[in-house]
C-alpha cells in the first residue's frame, strides 16, 4: 500500500460513522433543458455547519429548496435522519410520501430565505408563534412562552409587539430566524440570509448565525460572506454549474483549494472585496 493509500485507509478498529442528519445521493434537477443540479452528493452530520459557496447560477439556492421539497428532484435520493424521504425507490417500486408526512418533515427543517417573508399584519411575536400554533397545534400560552424565548435569543425582546414595517431589514431577518427556531428544528437552512440587507445590518444577522453554530445547531448555509464561511463552517462546499466541484474543511479550502475552478472563484471574490474596501 502506498503512502497516500495508507493515509486514506480507515483504521481497522475505527467506529462506524454516525448516520448523517441529511444525505443527498445523485440529486438531479432540471428546468426543461437547463440542468440546475447535476449528480449532487452531500452528507451533513449532526452539529455540523456546512457552507455552500459558488458563483450565481451554480444551483446553490435550488439545492436548499430541494432539501425542503419546495422543488421536486428529477432523480436521486434524499435521506433525513437515515430514512429516504419525499420520493424514493423501495423494493423496486417508486414511493411518494403523502402530503401530511412531507409537511411533518418540513416542520423539522427550518429555512431562512433572502427575503424575510413575514406576515405584515402580525407582530414579531405573532409571526414567530403562527406555525407552532397552527402546524404543531401547540397551546397558545406554550407557543407564546417559546416565542418570547427565541426572540430574546436573537436580541429582539424589545420588539415583541412591533410589526414588520416598524423593523429594520436586519431586525426582520432576525424575526425570520426566530420563527424558524420556534419550531425546534433539527436542521436549519440559510439561503443568502444577508444578501438583501444594507451592509451595516449584515453583522447583526451573522452574529445570531454564529451563536447558533456555537450552540451546535446543524446548519447548511448558502452564502457570499466568505469570512463567515472561513471562520464558522466545519466544511465548505464549492459549487459551479450545478455540480459539487470541491468539498473540504473550511480552512483548507480557503488556504489551499485543490481545484483550479475553486481558486479562480476565490481570487475573483477577494479582488472584488479589495475594490469595495478601496472605494469605501
Amino acid at each position: 500500500m502506498n503512502e497516500l493509500a495508507e493515509l486514506l485507509a480507515p483504521a481497522a478498529d475505527a467506529a462506524p460513522a454516525a448516520t448523517p442528519v441529511l444525505r443527498l445521493t445523485g440529486i438531479c434537477k432540471s428546468y426543461g433543458r437547463l440542468v440546475v443540479l447535476d449528480e449532487v452528493n452531500l452528507d451533513v452530520h449532526r452539529g455540523e455547519v456546512v457552507c455552500i459557496i459558488g458563483p450565481s447560477g451554480a444551483g446553490k439556492s435550488t439545492l436548499l429548496r430541494v432539501i425542503n421539497h419546495l422543488e421536486p428532484v428529477a432523480s436521486g435520493t434524499i435521506e433525513f435522519e437515515g430514512s429516504p424521504v419525499y420520493r424514493y425507490v423501495r423494493n423496486g417500486r417508486v414511493v411518494v410520501d403523502p402530503d401530511r408526512k412531507i409537511e411533518d418533515l418540513r416542520s423539522h427543517i427550518g429555512m431562512v430565505f433572502q427575503s424575510f417573508n413575514l406576515f405584515p399584519h402580525l407582530t414579531a411575536l405573532g409571526n414567530v408563534i403562527e406555525a407552532p400554533i397552527h402546524v404543531r397545534r401547540e397551546p397558545k400560552a406554550q407557543a407564546r412562552e417559546r416565542g418570547l424565548a427565541v426572540l430574546q435569543k436573537v436580541g429582539l425582546s424589545d420588539k415583541v409587539d412591533a410589526h414588520p414595517h416598524q423593523l429594520s431589514g436586519g431586525q426582520q431577518q432576525r424575526v425570520a430566524i426566530a420563527r424558524a427556531l420556534a419550531m425546534n428544528p433539527r436542521l436549519m437552512l440559510f439561503d443568502e440570509a444577508t444578501s438583501a440587507l444594507d451592509p451595516e445590518l449584515v453583522g447583526e444577522v451573522l452574529r445570531v448565525m454564529r451563536q447558533l453554530a456555537a450552540e451546535g445547531m446543524t446548519m447548511i448555509v448558502v452564502t457570499h460572506e466568505m469570512g463567515f464561511a472561513r471562520d464558522v463552517a466545519d466544511r465548505v462546499v464549492f459549487m459551479a454549474e450545478g455540480r459539487v466541484v470541491e468539498e473540504a474543511p473550511a480552512r483548507q479550502l480557503f488556504s489551499n483549494p485543490f481545484h483550479e475552478r475553486t481558486r479562480q472563484f476565490l481570487q475573483t471574490v477577494l479582488e472584488r472585496n479589495d475594490r469595495l474596501q478601496a472605494d469605501a
